[in-house]
């Protein structure tokens, strides 16, 4: 089954999104995330991908209280990414209702801690956030580009035990010109043993298809709701009529 997961990206508790991780390009979609929190609900969304850009450039959580409001009023599963830098951080998203945290920096910056907190909380609530630049991974918000291949980061956590991954083309998010469907299949058969979430760009409902009949765990839609591409209808079509793989 695939988990269609719509985004919300959040500047100063707002609902926005940017192109290709560029602050400067940022546009607000809604003031009251929860609103559109519950309009996925209602169209039989179960799961939501809740990002923190300000804590992602903070580097420490900023908005708390909005995971608070949509976890406490809704019974989405809610996975939570940015900023998430200390033990704190991590307890204050799981206290705020969470039910799984996306991790990505920390997993360069700071290997220790990371697995840590996959021994602490178990492989079913931390996600690995794998994002991507020519095939390098990006970490800080997308602000800072390693050397470090993606293929030896996936190897290095499969064999800690790390079960999801949440895997962005920066390159693709945001432009509503398609997302990186090869790669996301090329993953999926060589790291068997991890879900993999698809994130960036997805645009056209033939992709959350192939994406799907490949076994993908979850399909993040960003810009394309939030810019028309994609429908509530569209989404409920593919929760309802099972095109999940």
């Amino acid at each position: 089954m695939t988990n269609i997961i719509p985004a919300i990206d959040l500047i100063e508790g707002k609902c926005v999104r940017l192109s290709q991780g560029d602050y400067a390009q940022k546009k607000v979609y809604n003031e009251d995330p929860l609103e559109v929190a519950r309009m996925f609900e209602d169209h039989g969304i179960t799961h939501l991908h809740l990002v923190d850009l300000d804590g992602a450039k903070a580097k420490h959580v900023v908005n708390a209280k909005v995971l608070e409001r949509i976890a406490s009023k809704t019974d989405l599963m809610v996975d939570f990414g940015g900023g998430i830098k200390t033990n704190e951080d991590i307890e204050l998203v799981f206290d705020c209702g969470a039910n799984q945290a996306t991790i990505g920096s920390i997993a360069v910056s700071n290997p220790e801690l990371f697995v840590s907190w996959l021994d602490k909380y178990g492989p079913e609530r931390i996600i690995l956030g794998a994002d991507i630049l020519d095939d390098k991974i990006a970490i800080s918000g997308w602000q800072e580009i390693t050397q470090i291949e993606l293929d030896d980061f996936l190897t290095k956590y499969q064999e800690k035990g790390v079960q999801y991954v949440l895997c962005t083309d920066i390159s693709k998010d945001g432009m509503l010109q398609g997302t990186s469907i090869d790669l996301y299949k090329r993953l999926k058969h060589q790291f068997r043993e991890m879900s993999f979430i698809a994130s960036g760009g997805i645009t056209y409902l033939h992709e959350i298809e192939e994406l799907s009949k490949a076994h993908i765990y979850g399909i993040i839609i960003g810009k394309a709701f939030y810019e028309g591409r994609i429908t509530l209808e569209d989404l409920e079509n593919f929760i309802v009529h099972g095109s999940r793989g």
